[in-house]
C-alpha cells in the first residue's frame, strides 16, 4: 500500500507543473464568471472564456494574448455593428464583416495573436438578437477576462522568468553536449550513413528549439525592467547567454551535416576519423559541464577554462588534415575545415567572446509574435504622411509656409 501511494505521490510531482497551470486556469475562471457577473449583466460567460484563454505559463505571452484580446474585440465588435446597421443579419454581413475584419487587423498591423481573435468576436457580435448593448458588454467582459487572466498567470508557473531561462538553457546545452558525445563515439567506430542522418535529424530538432530559448530570454529582460525584485543586470546576462547558445545550436547542427557530408562523399582515413572523433568529444565534455556550471551559477563569468583544449584539439586536427591533404579531395578537406571551424566557434560561444553575441543586434522575436507588428508610433507616423501627400501641392505649399 505504502508503494502505491509512493507512486501516486511521485506522478503528482511529476506533473506539478501542469497541475499548477489547471488549478491557476481554473480558478481564473471561476473569478473571471464571478467578476463579470458583478460588473455586467450576465457578463461571466464571456469573461470567462477569455480568461482561460489568456492564461498561459507566463506574464509576457498572457499580457500578449490580453492585449491581443481586446484589440481583437474592439475592431470586431465595431466592425459587427457597421454591418448590422446597414445590411442587416444575414449572409452577406457575415461575409463583409470577416473581410473588414481581416483587412482591418492588417491595416493596424496585429500580429497573428491578436488578429485571429477580430473576425471570430465579430461573428459573435453579429449573432441572432445581439443589440448593441450586449455587443458592448460582450467587450467588456472581454476586458475583464483578460486583466484577470494576466493577474492570475503570475501563478500559473513556478518559477521567475529568469529561473524558466535557466532551466530553458542548461536542458538545451546538455542535450547538445549528448548529441555532440554521441557524434564523436559514432566518428571514431566509422559510423554508416543511415547514423548520420540521425544525428542531423536531431540538429534540426535542436534548431528549432531556438524560438523559445530567444522568447524565454526576453520575457525575462522585460520582466526585470518593471518588477523591482528582479536586476535588470542579471536578466542581460542570461539574455547574452541565450544568444550564446543560439550560436552553438546552429553549429552542432552544422557539424552533424558535415559528418552526414563526409560520409555520403566516401569518408575520411580512420587515423583522421579517431582525431575528428577525440574533438568532438572534447566539445561534448565541455558543454557537458557548461550546463552544469550554469545551473550552479547562472550568473557568473562565462570563461570556461574547457575552451582552450577545445581550441588545441582544433588546431592539432588543422594540422593532421593540412598534412594528409593530398590523399583526398578537397571537397572533403572543405568539409573537414568546416567542423574544425564549426568547433572555435562553439568555443567562441561558450567564452561569449566574439563581437558576433555582444556587438551585433538580435531581433527580439517575429513580428507575429508580437502585440503590434509595427509600433503604434511608425503607424500613426505612416499614415500622418498618407494624408499629407493627398493635400493638393498648392495648400501644401502653403501649410509648410506657415508653420515653417
Amino acid at each position: 500500500m505504502r508503494r502505491i501511494i509512493d507512486q501516486l505521490f511521485q506522478q503528482f510531482v511529476v506533473r506539478w507543473y501542469w497541475i499548477q497551470q489547471v488549478l491557476v486556469t481554473a480558478i481564473a475562471a471561476g473569478v473571471s464568471w464571478q467578476v463579470g457577473d458583478l460588473i455586467l449583466k450576465n457578463g461571466g460567460v464571456v469573461a470567462a472564456i477569455v480568461a482561460s484563454l489568456t492564461v498561459r505559463s507566463s506574464l509576457h505571452k498572457s499580457t500578449r494574448e490580453g492585449l491581443g484580446q481586446v484589440l481583437g474585440s474592439t475592431v470586431g465588435a465595431g466592425v459587427a455593428l457597421l454591418a448590422l446597421h446597414f445590411f442587416g443579419l444575414g449572409v452577406i454581413t457575415v461575409g463583409i464583416t470577416v473581410l473588414i475584419s481581416l483587412v482591418g487587423a492588417r491595416l493596424l498591423h496585429l500580429g497573428e495573436v491578436a488578429a485571429i481573435n477580430v473576425p471570430v468576436t465579430a461573428l459573435i457580435v453579429i449573432g441572432p438578437g445581439l443589440s448593441q448593448t450586449t455587443a458592448s458588454n460582450r467587450l467588456l467582459s472581454t476586458i475583464v477576462g483578460a486583466l484577470i487572466a494576466i493577474i492570475f498567470s503570475t501563478f500559473a508557473h513556478p518559477k521567475t522568468p529568469a529561473g524558466r531561462t535557466i532551466d530553458r538553457i542548461s536542458s538545451l546545452t546538455d542535450r547538445c553536449s549528448v548529441l555532440m558525445a554521441q557524434m564523436a563515439e559514432g566518428t571514431i567506430e566509422n559510423y554508416p550513413q543511415e547514423r548520420a542522418g540521425r544525428w542531423l535529424a536531431r540538429g534540426r530538432l535542436l534548431v528549432e528549439e531556438i524560438p523559445s530559448i530567444r522568447n524565454q530570454a526576453v520575457e525575462a529582460r522585460a520582466f526585470a525592467k518593471w518588477m523591482p525584485i528582479a536586476r535588470s543586470e542579471k536578466a542581460e546576462k542570461l539574455y547574452l547567454r541565450g544568444i550564446a547558445l543560439e550560436h552553438t545550436i546552429i553549429q552542432v547542427r552544422s557539424i552533424a551535416r558535415t559528418l552526414y557530408d563526409l560520409r555520403l562523399h566516401g569518408g575520411i582515413s580512420n587515423r583522421l576519423s579517431e582525431s575528428l572523433g577525440s574533438m568532438l568529444s572534447t566539445v561534448s565534455y565541455a558543454l557537458s559541464v557548461s550546463a552544469e556550471d550554469f545551473r550552479f551559477d547562472p550568473y557568473a563569468m562565462a570563461k570556461d577554462p574547457l575552451t582552450s583544449e577545445i581550441r588545441l584539439s582544433a588546431d592539432a586536427l588543422t594540422t593532421q588534415v593540412l598534412q594528409e591533404s593530398d590523399h583526398f579531395e578537397q571537397g572533403q578537406l572543405a568539409r573537414l575545415m568546416a567542423a574544425i571551424s564549426g568547433v572555435v566557434i562553439i568555443a567562441d560561444s561558450l567564452d561569449q567572446i566574439s563581437p558576433s553575441i555582444r556587438k551585433v543586434p538580435t531581433p527580439e522575436g517575429p513580428s507575429s509574435q508580437q502585440i503590434l507588428s509595427v509600433s503604434a508610433i511608425d503607424q500613426a507616423r505612416n499614415w500622418q504622411n498618407r494624408f499629407y501627400r493627398l493635400i493638393p501641392g498648392k495648400l501644401r505649399g502653403y501649410l509648410e509656409r506657415i508653420f515653417n
